[in-house]
């Protein structure tokens, strides 16, 4: 590309255009369907007070999706979604920082998303064995929590099976994810709005001033810490989940109009996912209300869902569970679908930028990652043994919302020294200062919060975990550069006569 001195010089991951914002908007549902497991873990936790927290962390994750619009329609080349684009914002300021900025990046990204399709199928294997009486007694314990050789079993086929519709290419994954997203999100939004037009269920006086389960003020106390204590680290839970819409700049760069796609897919995922995580549990706190959701069996996805349509619809039995679970997991695999496919692109990025193994270049006959993706299959197959949702939250969290901190920066970066680069979707010039402000605000609940939520949810060993693999960037990077680089750069005089030296895998 041009690098005169507003344009950017990057490379570009090279895959097949062959999508547009509709695909884009669709794979990125799996970031919203989230909401279907953080929910009932708030409100059954927090209770009311648990709105404004979530509706807080929810609107950066909207921001978040505009921001992100902008940069992806500036480098409409790069593909891997929100680490990909750190790497221009700091290349000509600081060229030998930049490299590292951008390899931890998409290693903390890759970090924070994988583990989503280990923690989907652990969920779904939940539901079928409720459904179907599997055994669920007869397992083992390999690091801190238990585990069924069923929920095995069903995790293991279903990670595999969903490499297949990622392998396939971004139109067949874009055809396969429409269909699992009509089936979960549109029961999802009747669920989220159903109960305004049976308004004599509801009862709005539950979230006056927005207390807690007990009764008490939104300013009290919970478990021997104090109220901002707790919120920062529940928000530490929440940005896992509600920022997860920005999975839709993933396949930015595998959309044929860039310029417009970009646009429309990220503020379509962004105004969406601002909705479904608002309504859903207000929903659930004046429906059910205070004293229904202090009972712990309701941090369950299923029966809450259920307890919920039973009050609205005044129906229940088989067909109803059935129904619930059915939605749930065809949500769960929508997301999980996306783990597999997005953060490999990242790596792809990552390794087409210097910073990854030559081995993740790779593309094939589809035009998409194959390896990276594959890569993703053997991690999640690993991942199944933390055996549970907020063990999993721990550990993936160490990367995800870290990796949002250098591209918040990196967008002001790139607005105050780059002023008059290409920007075919351009947020008003405030939005530089916002995007700082909200890169002290992740900062604070990826380390406090982490920390916090680690001790409370009694998560530490898996919160320490994740920073053993968010340093096994190191001698990944080292691999990279000592290792293989040299190989490949070795001066063509000290080859035997006749050879070709071998260029970069793409």
């Amino acid at each position: 590309m041009s690098t005169s001195h507003d344009e950017l010089d990057y490379a570009g991951g090279g895959l097949a255009q062959e999508t547009n914002w509709w695909g884009a908007f669709v794979i990125g549902l799996a970031g919203t369907i989230l909401v279907t497991g953080i929910a009932p873990v708030m409100v059954t936790t927090l209770g009311a007070a648990s709105i404004p927290v979530i509706i807080f962390i929810t609107i950066t994750g909207y921001l978040l999706c505009l921001l992100l619009a902008e940069l992806s329609a500036m480098m409409p080349e790069r593909t891997g979604g929100s680490p990909s684009y750190a790497y221009p914002a700091y290349r000509e300021r600081w060229p030998r920082l930049a490299p590292h900025i951008n390899g931890m990046t998409a290693w903390a990204y890759w970090l924070g998303w994988f583990p989503v399709a280990p923690l989907n199928m652990i969920l779904a294997s939940f539901y079928l064995a409720d459904r179907f009486n599997l055994n669920t007694t007869s397992g083992f314990t390999p690091i801190h929590t238990f585990i069924a050789w069923s929920t095995v079993i069903i995790a293991v086929i279903g990670i595999v099976l969903f490499f297949i519709p990622a392998y396939l290419g971004i139109r067949f994954g874009t055809a396969f994810a429409t269909v699992l997203a009509m089936l979960s999100m549109i029961p999802l939004t009747f669920i989220a709005v159903s109960w305004l037009f049976h308004p004599s269920v509801a009862d709005f006086g539950e979230l006056s001033g927005f207390t807690q389960l007990d009764g008490s003020s939104f300013f009290s106390g919970l478990d021997g810490h104090g109220w901002l204590t707790v919120y920062i680290a529940y928000s530490f839970l929440l940005t896992w989940n509600v920022i997860a819409m920005e999975a839709a700049a993933c396949y930015i760069g595998e959309t044929k109009n860039p310029d417009r796609d970009a646009k429309i897919a990220m503020n379509l995922e962004g105004g969406y996912g601002l909705f479904i995580y608002t309504m859903i549990p207000i929903a659930f706190v004046v429906v059910l209300g205070a004293e229904a959701l202090s009972n712990p069996a309701l941090v369950d996805p299923n029966t809450i869902f259920v307890t919920f349509a039973s009050e609205v619809f005044s129906v229940g039995g088989e067909f109803l569970n059935w129904v619930i679970a059915l939605m749930l997991i065809v949500a769960l695999a929508l997301s999980a679908l996306n783990a597999i496919m997005g953060c490999a692109r990242s790596l792809h990025q990552m390794s087409v930028d210097g910073q990854f193994p030559r081995f993740f270049q790779h593309v094939n006959q589809h035009g998409v990652p194959d390896r990276a993706m594959a890569f993703n299959v053997l991690a999640s197959l690993v991942v199944i043994l933390a055996g549970g949702a907020v063990e999993i939250y721990s550990f993936s969290n160490v990367g995800y919302t870290f990796s949002f901190l250098p591209v918040l920066v990196g967008y002001y970066l790139l607005r105050k020294y780059k002023p008059n680069a290409r920007r075919p979707f351009r947020l008003p010039e405030f939005m530089k200062y916002v995007a700082l402000g909200m890169a002290a605000l992740y900062f604070v609940i990826w380390l406090y919060g982490g920390i916090m939520y680690s001790k409370i949810g009694d998560t530490l060993i898996y919160y320490l975990l994740g920073w053993a693999v968010l340093i096994a960037y190191l001698p990944i990077y080292w691999y990279r550069v000592k290792i293989e680089d040299r190989r490949y750069e070795k001066p063509p005089e000290t080859e035997p006569p006749g050879l070709v030296m071998p260029g970069p895998q793409v």
